[in-house]
């Protein structure tokens, strides 16, 4: 597959995409909506930080119990299911005098869902356009994020100044319920990616297997760790500037646009291989001249020029996919999605937890240079494992895939 007109013409792409993009864009909307709602309400960077973030650290708690039923339920119906239910979780946060603890509760319940929903959704991508496809595939929808984020942010902006939070977080639910009818109307039944039960047991199995291969190892924490300290630098974007946020989250997406377009689609197999550390390090340098407290026009060519780096994740992945066995991509690619999640919520956290005592600008720098030093710290590793299988020798072989195999049996 090597063209995007090409991903379009393949059944059932378009509306998993479309369904993708509502939800990316209700997520946009609320986070923006809930982020000035709890900041107007507590004044606290960190609680704020924690709302638009917060639910990511509940992700490696959905990673250890439900992710083996990644590739054991039906996925048009957990697709379209998870959607309805954070059209819902999100509706009734905007419920007048709701209590912040409240809406926490309801955000930490919703990461729960997430943790599974992202499993689902990337597993059947690998089954909508394969192995081979998936590179370009998940490019396209991380372009179709940086686009919904920056019109998302932008419109979110306008619409708490000119409605209301309350109002805006409504509109997002609407978004949600849309995701969720897309769903379930436009893709067809499928069979789970394996049998038997989803239990906790299973899933620690499982997660242990991908574990237990030293280049799976470090490429999860290389998606996992310099990426969720660097969400920890946009979660201070409120703080950073309370009236101007949604212009710093837009230009973001924007940079992540652009590094999407060129690792996806532009850079030959073999020069993108290369580039994954350098894309490491280029999304974390941008945030080191926070230090500076740069004005605001300066602050967004800053965090657009870093989030180009994002694009190291898709390269990530596509080694990742290329070493797991078909039958559990679903759920080594939740996984990834729920490792990178909490790790953003931790991020989020600790920056906040330092913009606390410091300030939002200090704080960015702080998390910006750990993530750099992560970054530099995995690099042998990488360089290691690169050109070898997951065993040094041979590569892991699939189950048959469907209902003619169990996998992971106990």
């Amino acid at each position: 597959m090597r063209s995007y007109s090409e991903l379009f013409r393949t059944p059932e792409f378009t509306p998993i995409f479309l369904s993708s993009s509502l939800r990316t864009a209700a997520s946009t909307v609320s986070g923006l909506a809930l982020g000035t709602l709890v900041y107007r309400a507590t004044g606290s960077p960190l609680l704020t930080a924690l709302s638009m973030f917060g639910p990511s650290l509940v992700q490696m708690i959905g990673a250890v119990t439900l992710l083996s039923a990644a590739d054991r339920l039906p996925p048009r119906a957990t697709l379209a299911g998870t959607a309805f239910v954070f059209g819902l979780g999100t509706a009734a946060m905007a419920i007048p005098g709701l209590p912040v603890w409240s809406v926490f509760a309801l955000l930490l319940l919703l990461g729960l869902v997430q943790s599974l929903g992202g499993g689902v959704l990337w597993g059947l991508l690998t089954e909508i356009l394969a192995k081979e496809g998936y590179l370009l595939g998940r490019s396209v929808f991380n372009m179709m994020s940086g686009i919904a984020q920056i019109t998302g942010y932008a419109t979110g902006g306008v619409l708490v100044a000119l409605l209301s939070p309350r109002v805006t977080l409504l509109l997002a639910a609407g978004l949600y319920l849309g995701a969720a009818l897309t769903a379930r109307s436009g893709l067809t039944p499928r069979a789970p990616r394996a049998l038997g039960r989803p239990s906790v047991a299973r899933t620690w199995r499982t997660n242990a297997r991908l574990l237990a291969s030293p280049e799976r190892r470090t490429l999860y924490l290389l998606l996992w760790v310099p990426n969720g300290l660097v969400v920890g630098c946009e979660s201070l974007y409120v703080s950073y500037a309370p009236s101007r946020a949604g212009a710093l989250f837009a230009f973001a997406a924007l940079g992540m646009f652009a590094g999407d377009v060129t690792t996806g689609r532009l850079l030959p197999p073999r020069v993108r291989a290369r580039l994954g550390i350098p894309f490491l390090l280029l999304l974390a340098t941008p945030y080191l001249f926070f230090v500076l407290r740069p004005p605001l026009a300066v602050a967004a060519a800053l965090v657009a020029l870093a989030s180009v780096g994002f694009g190291a994740s898709l390269i990530q992945q596509e080694r990742l996919v290329a070493i797991v066995p078909d039958e559990l991509s679903g759920h080594a690619l939740g996984l990834h999605t729920a490792g990178m999640l909490t790790m953003q919520g931790t991020g989020a956290a600790l920056a906040g937890v330092i913009a606390q005592l410091s300030s939002p600008a200090t704080a960015m720098t702080v998390m910006a240079g750990a993530s750099v030093a992560v970054t530099l710290a995995l690099t042998p590793a990488l360089l290691r494992h690169r050109g070898t299988t997951p065993t040094g020798q041979q590569p892991e072989p699939s189950a048959p895939r469907g209902r003619q195999a169990e996998v992971n049996s106990p």
